[in-house]
């Protein structure tokens, strides 16, 4: 179930979260006062365990379609990792590291889940998305991700970017402060 919590940023450690919400209804309006667009999206495909990534794409071709009508995100491709995945905990780390995109950061989460967590003035959002969630965090907005230490998820990414994800790191540890998924 997807799950919002809303921290405020400042001090030593976060108090416990003020708000919090699996209503996805309400996630939605919470994170579009904050500019950041959330929907729920059906993942209508049991994808097989090897999966290629051209199979990933090929099985939601019209949710692509639909995406790249709005002519803002014309490279996209899959993500899929698996508690088994090599650079598991190297990538986690580099994730977990607060960054900025000069471009939105759009995710379409068709299997599993993933901690976003967006640093918006003096609030820290921790978005829990799972499987039919959309998620569109916009460009310049700091923010870190937790997929956990035995990942599961795939997710359909959109960029605007051919070079794909390119993150600018701010150096502040803030991610270190806030909880992270087991």
């Amino acid at each position: 179930m997807s799950h919002l919590q809303i921290f405020n940023a400042s001090g030593s450690s976060p108090a416990l979260s003020p708000l919090s919400s699996d209503d996805p209804e309400r996630i939605r309006e919470l994170l579009a006062e904050r500019g950041i667009g959330f929907e729920r999206w059906p993942a209508r495909v049991a994808l097989a365990a090897e999966a290629s990534e051209a199979e990933i794409l090929a099985a939601y071709a019209p949710e692509i379609a639909r995406v790249r009508t709005t002519g803002r995100y014309p490279t996209v491709d899959a993500i899929r990792l698996s508690p088994d995945h090599p650079d598991r905990d190297a990538l986690r780390r580099k994730f977990l590291s607060e960054h900025i995109h000069s471009e939105d950061e759009v995710r379409f989460f068709v299997e599993g889940r993933g901690l976003f967590c967006l640093h918006i003035g003096e609030e820290v959002l921790q978005v829990l998305c799972e499987t039919n969630d959309f998620l569109r965090v916009p460009a310049g907005t700091q923010h870190w991700f937790d997929m956990g230490s035995a990942p599961r998820f795939t997710a359909i990414r959109f960029f605007d970017n051919p070079e794909g994800w390119v993150a600018q790191f701010t150096g502040d540890p803030i991610a270190e402060r806030f909880p992270l998924l087991p």
